[in-house]
């Protein structure tokens, strides 16, 4: 068997793979278990004490991701310790693009520079075994080279594609929902709430229309109870969101703060600019769909009614006129 095994390199291949899979397999099954004993610990250890709350949907999820991120933080712990570094050298750079992803953990860059390896080392693996083990002729060395580099190179950018897009879609969810943040605020301060109220009270009511929203004001609402002042809160909602219309909010925040001036006039102020901008964006959206439209209209629409309106031209020159011109 082992004979038969070391004679072909694709059976070579799949049988390291299949040996890289096991191992990895028994280490997540390993961290598994400890992290269900951890939590069991931890369960006892709460009731022990008698500071047990009842778990939402909402801090279930939140608990499963942050184990989820403590697992390959411990992972990538146990990497370096090898002896590899994970530190980027442009760590505040991407830092800054990680938390405008929506990762806040303090080991992200490290995970992400751990899961740039780890693709940029599965791609052209699994380039090798399909080359070898579906080709009926093995591919020369030319032809391993250069799909091999560009297995590397994608798997080198694709976090990077991977984390933009992601950070792409949580703007525009936070910009969406904002304005509806802003008007919740409105009728709160008008109401007599504090801003501190107001955005508690808010945050809550948005959980299940606006997550993201709620939650960065369910974070600057508990800094507000830490101790920190207004305005630390306020610029540390700001960089948290890195969005442009959240950094002009809390700057507003923190000068109306300042200054003495009426909350609400300035929330009335800020709410109609954002009304304001949410519609100017949906007209543009409107005025952008007859030039979309008009791809595929060429692309698919225009070589069928030419076919259709030269088809039976076509048909009449080649039975009329073609056996004419034989004659």
């Amino acid at each position: 068997m082992i004979e038969l095994i070391l004679a072909n390199q694709a059976t070579r291949i799949a049988t390291l793979f299949g040996i890289f899979i096991i191992v990895v397999g028994i280490a997540l099954i390993v961290m598994t278990i400890a992290n269900r004993r951890a939590r069991v610990r931890a369960g006892l250890q709460q009731i022990a004490t008698g500071s047990v709350v009842a778990d939402t949907p909402q801090t279930a999820a939140s608990l499963r991701q942050r184990e989820n991120l403590n697992a390959w933080a411990r992972l990538a712990d146990m990497i370096e310790r090898t002896g590899l570094d994970l530190t980027d050298t442009k760590d505040e750079r991407l830092r800054d693009k990680l938390i405008a992803a929506g990762y806040t953990h303090p080991a992200a860059p490290r995970i992400f520079t751990l899961a740039r390896i780890l693709v940029m080392a599965f791609l052209p693996l699994m380039f090798l075994i399909l080359a070898y083990g579906y080709m009926e002729e093995p591919p020369g060395f030319l032809t391993i080279y250069i799909g091999c580099s560009f297995m590397g190179l994608l798997g080198l950018y694709f976090p990077n594609l991977f984390v933009q897009a992601k950070a792409d879609r949580r703007k525009e969810e936070i910009v969406n929902g904002f304005p509806d943040c802003l008007d919740l605020l409105l009728v709160c301060v008008e109401a007599g709430l504090g801003i501190e109220a107001a955005m508690d009270r808010v945050g809550r009511e948005m959980v299940k229309s606006h997550p993201l929203v709620s939650q960065l004001l369910s974070i600057a609402v508990l800094r507000l109870r830490a101790g920190a002042t207004r305005e630390e809160a306020f610029r540390r909602l700001a960089d948290m969101a890195r969005v442009d219309e959240i950094r002009s909010f809390t700057t507003l925040l923190i000068q109306s703060d300042k200054l003495g001036t009426s909350m609400s006039s300035t929330l009335r102020v800020y709410a109609e600019e954002m009304r304001e901008k949410r519609r100017m964006r949906a007209e543009e959206k409107a005025h952008r769909l007859p030039v979309l439209i008009s791809i595929p209209l060429v692309v698919c629409m225009l070589p069928t009614m030419i076919g259709v309106l030269m088809l039976p031209a076509s048909i009449r020159v080649v039975r009329d006129i073609f056996p004419m011109m034989s004659r």
